[in-house]
């Protein structure tokens, strides 16, 4: 019986948390304006995303062959596939990684039992491509993550991994990735929890991170919180881009799920553009950023603890239906194994 309980306690307390997780139906969705919708029916589960080139670059969740998908965003269409060599575990995420390629992260988790995660470095593009790919072996310090989010520092290259967790741990990998061993993980921060994916800015001063309802601004290297916003309504959004004009797009798994175009709030703009600049707008209504390279070899290590709200697990936390549904499931259930309890 004791086990029973543990077991049922445990099942309530992932339906609670996922409620913690969920966006509050309550709340008002963002502005996204569909730009295409994924055409190929062999992407069902679109997770990691990447602009460039006047291209888009998917990936498939877990349960796909190593391989990425190149699609034109006038159409829909997937114009390119790559392949490497190698059979990944559970690929996430996407991040650029210099002309014509990107990252792809081998790093998801749900159970926390792998003794390591991995990166590869393929090129993209129009045409069938096969590659062997650079596949680089990587660490945590502490014990196994589950993470779906990979950005790269644009001023040093650097990559970063965020855990998927109530409190997002930034991790950084080493600035010069060795092939032949395991390159360990450096802590340096918290973000958004649950994120799913992100991006930097290309001014390198700002990231975004989202999770399944919304989406957070964070400055370069402080990892200070300086805006956040909600994400409309998607099936199971995970996907998040920024081209290198500063436009911002989400994605969402399903087969034939939509790619949209988020509208800035003008307080995002602002925290972009910094006390010092105005606002630019171009005449497609994006925020046009200049910017500064970014603060090469800059070591700053966030904020690990203290007045954040993002190591806050109950900051932002709404009462949505998904919330109050849980207490009650939650309550109940006590109810219920206690009346099961011998007398």
């Amino acid at each position: 019986m004791i086990r029973l309980e543990r077991a049922l306690a445990a099942i309530a307390a992932g339906l609670f948390a996922v409620g913690l997780a969920a966006p509050s139906a309550a709340a008002e969705p963002g502005d996204g304006t569909p730009v295409f919708a994924f055409t190929d029916p062999e992407i069902v589960e679109s997770s990691g995303l990447v602009a460039r080139d006047g291209l888009v670059v998917t990936v498939n969740d877990s349960g796909d062959s190593a391989r990425i998908f190149t699609v034109d965003p006038a159409t829909g269409d997937t114009v390119g596939v790559t392949t490497w060599d190698g059979a990944p575990t559970d690929v996430e995420a996407l991040a650029p990684a210099g002309d014509g390629e990107v990252w792809v992260g081998d790093i998801g988790d749900n159970l926390r039992v792998r003794g390591s995660i991995s990166v590869t470095r393929v090129p993209f593009g129009r045409g069938e491509t096969h590659v062997a790919g650079a596949t680089y072996t990587l660490v945590y310090p502490d014990g196994a993550h589950d993470a779906e989010t990979l950005l790269v520092d644009p001023a040093t290259g650097r990559l970063l991994v965020v855990a998927k967790e109530f409190i997002g741990r930034v991790y950084r990998a080493p600035r010069v990735l060795d092939p032949e061993a395991p390159n360990e993980l450096e802590p340096i921060g918290t973000a958004m929890g649950i994120a799913t994916d992100g991006s930097f800015f290309p001014d390198g001063r700002h990231l975004v991170l989202r999770n399944y309802g919304q989406a957070a601004v964070y400055t370069w290297p402080a990892l200070e919180r300086v805006a956040a916003f909600p994400l409309p309504d998607q099936q199971q959004g995970e996907g998040l881009a920024v081209d290198m004009r500063d436009r911002v797009y989400v994605s969402s798994e399903g087969e034939g799920s939509e790619v949209l175009r988020i509208a800035l709030p003008r307080s995002v703009r602002e925290a972009l553009a910094g006390p010092s600049e105005e606002v630019a707008t171009g005449d497609d209504g994006a925020e046009g950023a200049e910017g500064a390279e970014g603060a090469e070899g800059a070591e700053g290590r966030g904020n690990l603890a203290g007045d954040n709200p993002d190591t806050d697990p109950w900051a932002g936390i709404v009462l949505s239906p998904w919330v109050i549904g849980g207490v009650f499931f939650l309550v109940g259930l006590v109810v219920l194994l206690r009346s099961l309890r011998p007398r």
